[in-house]
C-alpha cells in the first residue's frame, strides 16, 4: 500500500532544506573547482600513487584488526550482561566523539616509546609503533573500529535469541552456533559495519599524523598527502580530495542507508546451498567435540526436580506425552527453558534414562526444543535445517542429509527440501521444525505451542502428523498448549500449572471430568465457579449460592463445574424441578460448530455460558441485550475439591 503524501509544514521544511544545502555546498565546491583536464595527471603523480597504496594497506589492516577485536566485543555487548557494560560501551563510542588529535596524543601516551605499553613492546618484541606503518594501522583502528561494533551490536540486538537457543538444543556448541547461525544471520550488519570501518580508516588524518607522523612511503596516507598538497598545489589537493569523496560516496551508496544492518530474518531469501562456510580462520579446533551417543535401548524415562520460580517434580516413562497447560504467567515456558538449562529463573535437576544431565550445558543434554515460531534458520533451506542437529552431533554431511530427507518425507514435506523458510507456509514450516527436532535424536522433546500460529485446517493436519510420529518416540515429550483439543488428543497426561506449581497432573479424561482450575475448566468449555461448600451446596466466591445433588463436607473449598449444554435458557421464570434459577442479560452469542454459545451475565450469579441450537435461539429470540432466565439442575453440577 502506498504511503499517503502530505505537505510538510514550512517551519520544518525550510530548516531541513537549509541543512541539505549546508551539507551539499562543500561537495559542490570540490566538483566545481576540480580541474578535470588535469585530474589524471594529479592522481597519477608518484607521490599520490604511493600514498594511495599506503592508505589501502593501512585501511585493510585496520579493517582486519577491527574484525578480530570488534566482532567479539559487539557480541559481548549484545548478548552478555556484566558489570561495567555501560562503561565498556562508552569506551567504544569515545573515539567517535574525541578530537582526532587528542586521540593521537592518547595513543602516544599509551603505545609510544614513553607510554604505558610502548617500552614493553619495544624491549620484548622490538616493536615501535610511532612513526611506523604499524602505528598508522593502530591509529586507524582506534578511530574506525567503533563503526563496526555499533553496527554489529545493533544487528545482534535485532536477532531473536530463539534461533541461537534452538541451535544449542539441537546439539550445537556455542562456537558452532556463533559461526553457523549468529554470524550468517547478522551478515548485513557485519557487512555494513565493515564497509563503514574501512571507509573511516581510509580517511583517517588527525590521530595518524599525531601518533604515527607524516613520513612519505611509511605513514603518509592519502589524507595526509591532501594536507601537504593544499599548501603548495591546491589544484592537486582538490583532485585527490575528489578521489576520497568518490570512495566515501560509493561506500554509502552501496550500503543504501543500512547502517544498522538488519538480520537476515527481515527479508525473504531464495533457495540455496546447505550452509555458508565458516569465516576464514574460524577457530574450529576450539569447538567442543560433540557428545557421543551412549549405548541404550532407545527408551528414556524422565525424572526432573525443578526449583526456582517453578517448584515441581516430574516423572514420566518412555513414550509419554505430557500436555502442559495453565494461564499466562503460570510458568509453562519457564519449565521448558529450565529443562533446557536456558533460564536463571528456574533450575532443573534432570535425569534422562540412566544419565544425569543436570550439570551439562544445553547443547549436550540431548533435549530438543521447538519454539512457538519454529525458529527455522532463514539462511538455510529445509534440508539443511533438518540436518543441522545431526551435523552438530558429528554425523557426516552425506549421512546427515540422507537422514534429514527421510524425516522430511515422513512428515510430508520432502518435496520442499530445497526451499528456504520464507518460501514455506506456516504448516509446512512447523513440520520442518518438528522434523529437525526429531532428526536430532533427542531423549526429551519440548514443543512450545507448536500449532498456535496455524489455521484450523492446517492445525488439524499437523496435529494428526504429530500424533502419529509421537507414537513411536522413545523419549518423553512435553507440549505447551492452550488448545483443549491438542491437550486431549495428543497427550497421555495433562500437567496443569499455576504460579509455577503443579495444580493437577492426570490423564486427559480425568482433567476433562474434574478440572481443578477455573482456567482449565473454561479452556475445556465448561463453566467453573469457585466457592465454599455448605450444607446445601456451594457458597460462591462472587456471591450467590449454588444447590448441588452431592454436597462436599461443609467449609471445604471446591470448584463447581457446569457443562454449557446443561444450562437452560427461558424467556420467563421457569417452574418445575430446577433448583438453580437466575435472571440475566445476554451479553454475547458465538458459534461453536453446529450450536451457539450464549454468555449470560447476572447480578445474582457469576457469568454463565449456555449452549443451545440455532433453532432454540430463534424461538427464544436470543440476541445481545435480551433479558432471559437461566436454570441448572442440581444433578448437573459437579463439585471438585480444591
Amino acid at each position: 500500500m502506498s504511503r499517503l503524501r502530505t505537505r510538510p509544514p514550512v517551519t520544518l521544511a525550510l530548516p531541513a532544506l537549509l541543512a541539505v544545502a549546508f551539507l551539499l555546498l562543500p561537495l559542490v565546491g570540490i566538483l566545481t573547482h576540480t580541474r578535470w583536464g588535469e585530474l589524471g595527471g594529479h592522481l597519477g603523480h608518484p607521490g599520490v600513487v604511493t600514498a594511495l597504496k599506503l592508505s589501502l594497506l593501512v585501511s585493510f589492516w585496520a579493517l582486519g584488526l577491527s574484525l578480530v577485536l570488534g566482532v567479539p566485543l559487539a557480541w559481548l555487548l549484545a548478548r552478555v550482561e556484566f558489570r561495567g557494560k555501560a562503561f565498556a560501551r562508552s569506551l567504544v563510542l569515545l573515539p567517535m566523539v574525541l578530537p582526532p588529535t587528542v586521540g593521537g596524543v592518547a595513543l602516544l601516551l599509551g603505545f609510544g616509546r614513553r607510554g604505558l605499553l610502548g617500552p614493553w613492546l619495544e624491549d620484548t618484541f622490538g616493536v615501535t609503533l610511532p612513526f611506523h606503518t604499524s602505528g598508522a594501522v593502530v591509529a586507524a583502528t582506534f578511530v574506525a573500529m567503533p563503526f563496526l561494533v555499533i553496527s554489529l551490536e545493533g544487528a545482534l540486538g535485532g536477532l531473536k535469541q530463539s534461533y541461537e537457543e534452538t541451535a544449542a538444543s539441537l546439539g550445537a556448541s556455542p562456537v558452532r552456533v556463533f559461526f553457523t547461525v549468529t554470524m550468517p544471520m547478522v551478515a548485513p550488519g557485519l557487512i555494513a559495519g565493515a564497509a563503514l570501518t574501512w571507509a573511516r580508516a581510509l580517511g583517517e588524518f588527525g590521530a595518524t599524523i599525531t601518533f604515527a607522523g607524516n613520513l612519505p612511503g611509511t605513514t603518509q596516507t592519502l589524507p595526509l598527502q591532501v594536507y601537504l598538497l593544499l599548501q603548495d598545489q591546491p589544484e592537486a589537493a582538490t583532485s585527490v580530495s575528489l578521489l576520497l569523496l568518490a570512495i566515501a560516496m560509493g561506500v554509502l551508496i552501496a550500503l543504501r542507508g543500512r547502517w544498522n544492518g538488519m538480520p537476515v530474518t527481515a527479508r525473504a531469501r531464495g533457495g540455496g546451498p546447505e550452509a555458508p562456510a565458516p569465516p576464514a580462520g574460524a577457530p574450529a579446533a576450539a569447538e567442543e567435540p560433540p557428545a557421543p551417543a551412549p549405548a541404550d535401548d532407545g527408551r528414556w524415562a524422565l525424572h526432573a526436580e525443578v526449583t526456582g520460580f517453578n517448584e515441581l517434580t516430574l516423572d514420566a516413562g518412555p513414550g509419554t506425552t505430557i500436555a502442559v497447560v495453565g494461564e499466562n504467567g503460570a510458568g509453562k515456558t519457564t519449565l521448558l527453558r529450565a529443562l533446557l538449562g536456558l533460564t536463571p529463573r528456574a533450575r532443573a535437576a534432570l535425569r534422562l534414562g540412566d544419565t544425569d544431565v543436570t550439570a551439562l550445558p544445553p547443547h549436550r543434554r540431548q533435549v530438543a526444543w521447538v519454539p512457538q515460531d519454529g525458529a527455522l534458520f532463514p539462511h538455510l533451506n529445509a534440508l539443511a535445517n533438518t540436518a543441522y542437529g545431526l551435523r552438530a552431533r558429528g554425523v557426516g554431511r552425506a549421512e546427515a542429509r540422507r537422514e534429514a530427507q527421510l524425516w522430511l518425507d515422513r512428515l510430508g514435506v520432502g518435496h520442499l527440501a530445497r526451499r528456504r523458510p520464507a518460501q514455506l507456509s506456516g504448516g509446512q514450516a512447523q513440520r520442518v521444525a518438528l522434523a529437525r527436532a526429531l532428526a536430532a535424536r533427542p531423549r526429551l522433546l519440548l514443543l512450545d505451542e507448536p500449532l498456535a500460529a496455524l489455521d484450523q485446517t492446517t492445525r488439524a493436519h499437523v496435529r494428526h502428523t504429530l500424533r502419529r510420529h509421537l507414537a513411536g518416540f522413545g523419549g518423553v515429550c512435553l507440549i505447551v498448549t492452550h488448545d483443549p483439543v491438542e491437550a486431549v488428543s495428543l497427550a497421555d497426561r495433562v500437567l496443569v500449572l499455576a504460579d509455577g506449581r503443579t495444580l493437577q497432573d492426570a490423564p486427559p479424561a480425568e482433567v476433562t471430568r474434574h478440572p481443578r482450575s477455573p482456567w482449565v475448566a473454561r479452556m475445556l468449555g465448561r463453566n467453573a465457579w469457585p466457592g465454599t461448600a455448605s450444607a446445601e451446596g456451594l457458597a460462591l466466591v462472587d456471591g450467590g449460592r449454588l444447590v448441588v445433588a452431592e454436597p462436599l463436607p461443609e467449609g471445604s473449598q471446591a470448584l463447581a463445574i457446569i457443562a454449557p449444554e446443561a444450562v437452560s435458557l427461558h424467556r420467563e421464570r421457569p417452574g418445575g424441578s430446577p433448583r438453580n434459577v437466575w435472571p440475566g442479560t445476554v451479553r454475547e452469542v458465538t458459534s461453536a460448530g453446529s450450536r451457539l454459545r450464549v454468555l449470560v451475565s447476572s447480578g445474582e450469579a457469576p457469568d454463565l455460558v449456555a449452549e443451545i441450537t440455532p433453532e432454540a435461539a430463534a424461538e427464544l429470540g436470543v440476541a445481545d441485550g435480551v433479558r432471559v432466565w437461566t436454570s441448572v439442575k442440581a444433578t448437573e453440577v459437579t463439585l471438585v475439591p480444591l
